[in-house]
């Protein structure tokens, strides 16, 4: 066998190992947040764990994070280095970072409360100025309890900033030694200590507690539960990483090491680039927070994110993933033609994945919700409000992830400051967007100013490219383009009018007749789109359908 067989069998078999893991932990991720949905709503105890999770959850993406910038310096540097050589540097980085890391926890548990302030300054407004607004006395009650129950949480789950960067040092070391099994498995345990901890407090509780205890006590068990999975997280990988000698926790003080140096030197940038995110993140939870009710917006945003996450990164991966190395390939100017064919290529595949996956969403907003999230404390209101945030993530799925097809040409172009610029820009104008859209349409309108974000990014960005590559014919993308618009909103129509049809005759109560309705009318939905995308003969489409096709059968 050659060597390149060999390879290609390897970084497949890596790729299925990372899909497998990633796959099962989605999995537990949306049962973790049903069961969320089931105990807590949209009520104070979760809409004040979305406000206090920003900055461990920033941390945990930064430091603790698969493909996060200290995962990535960790695994450039280590792969270098010969096994045996490995457990010196892997120490000195560890001790190095324990020792930053408890400073800013002790940081993060005496500053909890400006920090949140920081966060959320909405809910810090006095009663004065929230009956000024117009607020009502129970609307103020529920803010203030919001905010006690974000400042506990908050400083329970500060020791997360010392974890994320045992969890990310694990993760990057065993990367390195070609483990990726337990890595990209581990967040399910995440969400298997919530589990257990939502269980525990329905069994524990009685009849007699009442609704404020239940919200202060819901929200130290979901803070309690995080920071556990995310100790379960680092102790898993001490075995396997003590068993290959690569490293333990012994106290190594030798911070000038070269690979040290190096690791640090390698995050800098990285570490800028998700912090701009972040800092996106954070504009849209600070806007949000000034919503009346802000515990049920952020709830939604929360949970109709999931919705529109979930299929957009398994789709992403079958875009994307396969046409990095080939845009870094066609860089040259005399390869540009051909690096023109395969923007087309992506744009379109984007469009035909994301399109009618909008236009069902749009359709079908309320059903999902109610289907995934509508028992117990979720109740129809909660469906209603998390319906309005997921018809706003899907009119923009297409702008999503077609941005990111676009970031993608400009690092094959070896251009990766242009991207950063425009994530510079558009920090201000998310802020802008944040402020002209939260006050009129509330949370749907911050999710709205992200989709106004990723459509200025992306004109911006085929702007730039049609300049740089000397011309790219958009009038001739827009045609096939606007083609696949028409047919997602005809399919559309068919979903809602299908479901429409359904609702008079089963009516819109029960979950089983809830799913049979959303069954029959996303089937239809499907063929609809199917037979409308086939007449425009994109090669696209039978691309598409061959990808998928190798995805599914790949071992075979």
């Amino acid at each position: 066998m050659t060597e390149s067989k060999k390879t290609s069998r390897s970084l497949m078999g890596i790729a299925g190992i990372v899909a497998v893991a990633t796959l099962i932990s989605k999995i537990f991720g949306l049962v973790r947040q049903q069961a969320i949905a089931a105990a807590f709503g949209s009520g104070p105890a979760f809409g004040a764990f979305n406000f206090a999770y920003v900055i461990p959850g920033f941390l945990l993406i930064l430091l603790g994070g698969i493909n996060g910038p200290f995962h990535s310096a960790i695994v450039s540097v280590l792969a270098k280095k010969k096994r045996e050589d490995v457990a010196p540097v892997v120490e000195s980085i560890t001790t190095l970072v324990i020792c930053i890391l408890l400073l800013v926890t002790v940081g993060l548990v005496i500053f909890a409360e400006p920090l949140m302030h920081l966060v959320a300054p909405g809910l810090f407004l006095s009663p004065e100025q929230s009956r000024e607004l117009g607020l009502e006395p129970g609307v103020i009650e529920l803010t203030r309890q919001t905010r006690e129950i974000a400042i506990q949480q908050f400083r329970i789950m500060a020791p997360m900033a010392v974890l994320a960067g045992l969890i990310g040092i694990g993760f990057g070391t065993l990367n390195a030694a070609d483990q990726y099994w337990l890595p990209s498995i581990s967040p399910l345990f995440s969400s298997v200590t919530v589990l257990i901890g939502i269980g525990g407090l329905a069994l524990a509780l009685g009849s007699q507690i009442t609704l404020p205890q239940y919200a202060a006590l819901g929200g130290a068990v979901l803070a309690w539960t995080t920071l556990g999975g995310a100790v379960l997280q680092w102790l898993v990988q001490l075995p396997v990483q003590w068993r290959a000698g690569l490293g333990s926790l012994r106290p190594r003080f030798n911070f000038r090491q070269p690979e040290v140096q190096e690791v640090i030197r390698i995050m800098g940038p990285a570490t800028f680039s998700s912090g701009m995110m972040q800092i996106n993140v954070w504009t849209d939870l600070f806007f949000a927070s000034f919503i009346p009710n802000a515990a049920a917006a952020v709830s939604a945003m929360s949970y109709a994110g999931l919705l529109v996450q979930t299929p957009l990164g398994i789709l992403s991966n079958v875009i994307l993933v396969p046409l990095m190395p080939i845009f870094a390939r066609l860089a040259a100017p005399e390869n540009w033609e051909e690096l023109k064919l395969r923007i087309r290529q992506g744009l379109m595949m984007t469009a035909v994945t994301m399109l009618p996956l909008s236009g069902f969403m749009i359709a079908l907003a309320l059903p999902i919700s109610r289907v995934v999230y509508e028992r117990y404390a979720f109740t129809v209101e909660d469906s209603y409000l998390t319906a309005s945030v997921l018809v706003a993530y899907a009119v923009g799925m297409f702008v999503y992830l077609g941005r990111d097809v676009l970031v993608r040409v400009f690092y094959g172009l070896g251009d990766a400051d242009t991207p950063f610029r425009i994530s510079i820009a558009n920090i201000f104008l998310n802020a802008l967007l944040d402020f002209l859209l939260v006050r009129s349409l509330g949370a749907p309108g911050l999710v709205l100013a992200t989709v106004g974000v990723n459509l200025i990014s992306m004109v911006v960005m085929l702007w730039i490219l049609n300049h740089r590559l000397n011309g790219l014919p958009l009038r001739e993308w827009s045609k096939p383009a606007l083609g696949l618009v028409a047919g997602s909103a005809i399919a559309g129509f068919a979903c809602w009018g299908t479901l429409w049809a359904t609702q008079q005759v089963f009516g819109t109560e029960g979950l089983l007749v809830q799913l049979v309705q959303l069954l029959i009318s996303g089937t239809l939905g499907v063929i609809v789109f199917t037979l409308f995308a086939l007449q425009l003969r994109l090669p696209e489409v039978d691309l598409l359908v061959n990808r998928l096709r190798q995805r599914l059968f790949q071992r075979n």
